[in-house]
Order: structure tokens, then sequence, then C-alpha cells
């Protein structure tokens, strides 16, 4: 019988009377974001000459302190932080109301707003991700959620009982919407990004625990720590690769 395609390894872990279930395949294995390093977008042709990484559509917030805190730290961006800033306010903010009547960042020159370009002194990237680390800061304090989420996903769910389960796997292609069936690539599923030193819980600790909280990241990481991950099945997209 041949294997699947797609094969992943859970654990559930029990915290304070809610189950937290961990994609062990992508939270151990050595993926790691790979903008402006070979990185293809998300467009629907491979454009690694654009750096633009996954910045293509710009972002959409998840409420409004997610919007409120990305206008305020917009705010303290300068002229040689920030390339579009001085569009944004001649737009009347980096923030508006998308035509389906979500909350999105703008668009600048076929990508979203804050993305610096090749052509700025600062090198391109996210302004907002380049500011944080400038002033000693964290990036995940400053981009909207899901900009330092990516590409990891939460969801919650309850039962009958209203027991809730927290589950905390890699992001798919399915979870853009039919969009993400346009991109003619994505990290998570093929072994370029898979080159990092570190496994996923490790690098994205700081990730996680915005996520989830301290208590259940500190009970994964026991858990990895005793089990071991030499044993643990390699993500799909690494076994591709061999």
């Amino acid at each position: 019988m041949s294997e699947p395609e797609d094969l992943h390894e859970w654990v559930s872990i029990d915290v304070d009377d809610e189950t937290y279930l961990f994609d062990l395949t992508f939270l151990t294995s050595n993926w790691t974001c790979i903008f402006g390093q070979g990185c293809q977008g998300v467009l629907t042709e491979a454009a690694p000459e654009l750096v633009q990484g996954c910045c293509s559509y710009g972002a959409h917030f998840t409420d409004k302190d997610d919007r409120k805190k990305t206008a305020r730290l917009a705010e303290q961006l300068t002229d040689d932080e920030w390339q579009f800033k001085k569009k944004a306010k001649k737009k009347g903010g980096p923030i508006h109301k998308s035509a389906d009547g979500e909350w999105v960042t703008r668009m600048a020159d076929g990508a979203c707003i804050f993305l610096n370009r090749s052509d700025f002194p600062t090198g391109p990237g996210c302004a907002l991700h380049q500011a944080a680390l400038r002033r000693g800061e964290r990036p995940v304090d400053w981009k909207p959620h899901v900009c330092w989420l990516l590409p990891l996903r939460l969801e919650e769910k309850y039962d009958d009982n209203d027991h809730r389960t927290f589950t905390v796997r890699e992001w798919k292609r399915r979870d853009w919407g039919e969009g993400g069936l346009e991109f003619h690539w994505w990290c998570t599923e093929e072994p370029d990004a898979f080159v990092a030193s570190k496994p996923v819980y490790e690098h994205s600790r700081d990730e996680l625990i915005e996520l989830i909280g301290e208590e259940p990241y500190d009970a994964l990481a026991r858990y990895l720590k005793a089990r071991g991950t030499e044993r643990l099945l390699p993500h799909p997209a690494v076994r591709k690769r061999a």
C-alpha cells in the first residue's frame, strides 16, 4: 500500500481542561521563511525577482484591535523606514475598507503598501518588520496578525459538551480560499524553504506563545525534548526532496 501524499504526525495535549492538537510533522520540521532568498511569491507565476513573498495581496485584519495597532505603529514610521509613507498619507492612511467590506492594507505598485521594495535604501521587506528590528523589538508586536502568523494556523472548536480544542498546524493553500489554488508556489509544499538549523517550534517560539500561551507551548516543548525528534515523521516536502 502506497503512503498518503500528505501524511502528518500529531500529538494531543490537555492543559487546564482544554485540548491542544499539534501538527508535529510541521512543528518539528526545519521550515523557515526564505523571503528574498528564493521565495517565489504567491502570484500565478514564479516571481522571485519582485521580492514580494506573501505580501502581494496586502493584509486582512482579524479585528478592530489588530487594525488600530497597525495604524498606530504606522504613524511611528519615518520616511527613511517606509517607502510609501507619503503615498499612504495622500490616500488617507494605509488601511481602508475593501469593496467586499473587509478592512485591509492598501496596495501600492502591485503589493502591500507596507512592503518596501528592492530600490529602497532599507532593502526589500515589510516596513513594520524592519522598524521593529531597528528598535530592538519583536516583529510580532508590530505586524498585522496574519502577517506574523503565517504559515502557522490556529483553529478553535467546541464539541457537544462545550469542551474546547485548539489545533495548531501549517497554513495550507486551502486556507487562502479559492485564490490559494492559483498560487504558482506555496512555501510549505516545496523543499526549498525547509533549510533552517532549528525546528519550527523553537525558532517560532514567540509566534506560538502569542497564539496559544506559554503553558501549552511549554507542555509541547517538554514533550518533544523528552521524546526527541529523530524518529518523527519527516515533512512531506522533505520526503519529496529525498
